[in-house]
């Protein structure tokens, strides 16, 4: 009964050949170029991956371009540098009360920045993202994203970062719920206080053990993330478990530093690649989608700022 009901839908066909190739040959027209080739080839590495994964037999499509990412990308280093400036005016002012504004304003901005860039991306990414044809879509407000964001990052503070464990539960509640694919929506119902005793739990474990647990704290991490996340289509639920061990953990972390390590980062996109394969290959679901019965609901959304100023945050979206 088990196996007819939890079904692995996630496939991922990369080939190490061909992303290892690619990146190469990105890397040096990033270098002729002096970088502006950056937002043709991070569309091209991201249409690889998207293409390469593949839910029930059909592949997903990224349609994003190059142009619309060098706009982002314009735009995200026109507010950076603008902080950047003034920050850097403010210290060669020789004046100690506006060396001390410049680094307050810095600092407020590039916090004030982050739930525009997860929201812009959020917006972008899941536009430009099919599957069978039908487009994804981030329903979020900004206005409310603050508001969240705003509310637990000073309970974070206040509570000398204990908080951050019902911060991170919050934001990725409502993410998920402003997901849509046509009549299909999103939830997550993890909790606060759980994903508290996982992170104390792993932390306290890993260092009496000298990192050994870390293998078992991550796949609770990611089992909480996924096992958490919930698929709905007209009132039916379909449940997500992952299946990843300590084990697979292991092997991804220490064989992919070793291939790292001994290419020189040549062998990035073999790491890449078998990161994807084994993270989507261990996610199972119970059940399927109706596919038929999705029609086309969210609207495109090409300004791609957003997912510019997620990378130079080095922000990892929920």
């Amino acid at each position: 009964m088990e196996n007819n009901i939890w079904k692995k839908s996630l496939k991922f066909h990369g080939n190490h050949g061909e992303l290892v190739g690619l990146r190469i040959l990105n890397n040096i027209l990033k270098t002729i170029t002096f970088g502006f080739y950056y937002p043709w080839a991070k569309v091209k590495e991201l249409k690889y991956m998207y293409n390469e994964t593949e839910y029930m037999n059909s592949r997903f499509v990224f349609h994003g371009t190059g142009k619309e990412v060098f706009k982002g990308f314009i735009k995200a280093l026109l507010i950076f540098g603008s902080l950047n400036a003034f920050l850097i005016y403010c210290l060669l002012s020789k004046n100690p009360t506006m060396a001390y504004v410049g680094l307050i304003v810095f600092y407020l901005g590039f916090f004030a920045l982050i739930p525009l860039a997860i929201h812009g991306s959020l917006r972008y990414r899941l536009s430009r993202t099919s599957w069978r044809g039908i487009h994804f879509g981030y329903r979020g407000n900004l206005k409310e994203f603050y508001g969240i964001y705003i509310k637990n990052i000073i309970l974070t503070i206040l509570t000398f970062g204990i908080y951050s464990s019902w911060m991170r539960v919050a934001i990725n509640k409502y993410i998920r719920e402003k997901i849509r694919f046509g009549n299909i929506q999103f939830s997550f119902v993890g909790k606060g206080v759980d994903l508290f005793l996982i992170n104390l739990k792993g932390i306290i474990f890993s260092i009496l053990t000298f990192g050994i647990y870390s293998f078992w704290f991550y796949k609770n991490r990611l089992m909480f993330e996924v096992n958490n996340t919930k698929i709905i289509q007209d009132g039916k639920e379909i449940n997500l478990r992952s299946t990843l061990t300590p084990g697979d953990i292991f092997i991804l972390l220490v064989v992919n530093y070793l291939i790292v390590a001994f290419t020189f980062g040549i062998g990035t996109g073999i790491a890449i690649n078998r990161i994807a394969r084994v993270l989507f290959q261990n996610i199972e679901f119970e059940g399927e989608i109706d596919a038929d019965a999705i029609l086309q609901t969210e609207e495109e959304y090409k300004d791609a700022s957003g997912d510019d100023m997620v990378e130079m945050l080095d922000i990892s979206i929920i």
